[in-house]
């Protein structure tokens, strides 16, 4: 099964059948509605754990029911339920569709990749799925003299980059999807994804980009594919950057 929404309503559906059937034999019986919710999000997220389901899938399976048990418990106005999906859904947007979340890159990866990168010549770098702009407006402002782009297609992060990034006149942000721009005018294309999208992004970057260009990806590596290099960040998350050269050429930087 190879559908993450198909997966999450297995998961779904896996732990309310589980916990009918304990109740049903009496494994629950003195159970309140709130426990046996929670119960059920232990065996969702179990059952997503076996369906091999990305990890942050995990945590969404574990609340999703008691939540909405608790929500009917405090007995909400229908307003706040609306303006919850509206909120939700200007800040993941297409995260469905794209299986990426939202992923932040902290400071230290910035000025570890500012260091890392030549001091030869400018520079021209993008960021694919550039969220709130964590990392764009840092490299934006350390490297006054490169050419920084982000790209997101969530209104709410892209909103809010658009803000944090008003002052650097070097930065550019894009709303759209990333899939459909050509990455030919780029030295660099750095990516904080998910595991999903990695092997089309590889071909996506050795079809489009220079000969000797840099694609570094955050935390996810390229299936069968060698980095040239890794560079472990001193973070509290143990950060790995996988740096891949684009083959065809001498190195351009």
């Amino acid at each position: 099964m190879s559908n993450p929404l198909l997966k999450a309503l297995c998961a779904q559906l896996t732990g309310l059948i589980l916990v009918y059937g304990l109740g049903r034999n009496g494994f629950l019986p003195d159970a309140g509605v709130f426990v046996l919710a929670c119960i059920q999000g232990t065996l969702a997220t179990i059952t997503a754990m076996l369906l091999v389901s990305p990890r942050w899938w995990w945590g969404i399976h574990l609340v999703f029911m008691p939540l909405i048990v608790l929500a009917c418990m405090l007995e909400l106005p229908l307003m706040f339920y609306a303006g919850g999906f509206i909120v939700l859904l200007l800040i993941y947007w297409s995260t469905f569709r794209t299986q990426v979340p939202l992923f932040l890159s902290n400071r230290i990866t910035v000025h570890r990749l500012v260091a890392w990168l030549p001091d030869t010549r400018p520079l021209s770098v993008i960021d694919i799925g550039s969220g709130t702009g964590s990392f764009v407006t840092k490299l934006a402002r350390l490297r006054p003299d490169w050419a920084v782009t982000g790209i997101e297609s969530a209104p709410a992060p892209y909103a809010l980059s658009r803000w944090l990034g008003r002052k650097s006149a070097n930065l550019a942000l894009l709303r759209t999807d990333f899939w459909p721009h050509p990455l030919s005018a780029y030295d660099v294309v750095y990516a904080f994804l998910s595991p999903a999208p990695m092997p089309r992004l590889w071909h996506k970057a050795s079809r489009e980009m220079r000969p000797g260009s840099l694609l570094i990806s955050n935390s996810f590596a390229i299936p069968d594919v060698s980095p040239e290099q890794v560079l472990a960040l001193d973070d509290h998350r143990g950060t790995r950057l996988f740096i891949y050269r684009v083959p065809g050429g001498s190195p351009s930087i």
